[in-house]
């Protein structure tokens, strides 16, 4: 299986995965709207709600990081820039995920 194949067949299951995640998070954004702050921080110290919205984070970066790899293929003509932009691009994809899960779980 080619790598394009194989990023195609991961963008289409990470936005399988997203579009539950989403209507979740729509969902309680909206039940949150107008909570205090100290409701609001409840909701993000359960431990479902850390999970789930962990989740999404870790998916979204994924699944953004993927498309924009594919704008740099067929955007980007000089290999050296485009490779530098890719691997920016999944170091940013790791480190802020990983981050902003660090920050969650520490609520």
């Amino acid at each position: 299986m080619s790598l394009a194949t194989k990023k195609w067949i991961f963008l289409k299951i990470s936005t399988v995965i997203l579009i539950p995640l989403m209507l979740w998070f729509i969902i309680n954004l909206a039940s949150l709207y107008d909570k205090s702050f100290n409701e609001i921080l409840n909701f993000f110290t359960l431990q479902p709600s850390k999970l789930i919205f962990s989740l999404l984070l870790i998916t979204a970066f994924f699944h953004s990081a993927l498309s924009i790899s594919e704008i740099f293929e067929d955007y980007l003509q000089d290999e050296k820039i485009k490779n530098v932009a890719n691997k920016l691009l999944f170091l940013f994809a790791i480190i802020i995920p990983i981050l902003t899960f660090i920050v969650i779980f520490k609520l």
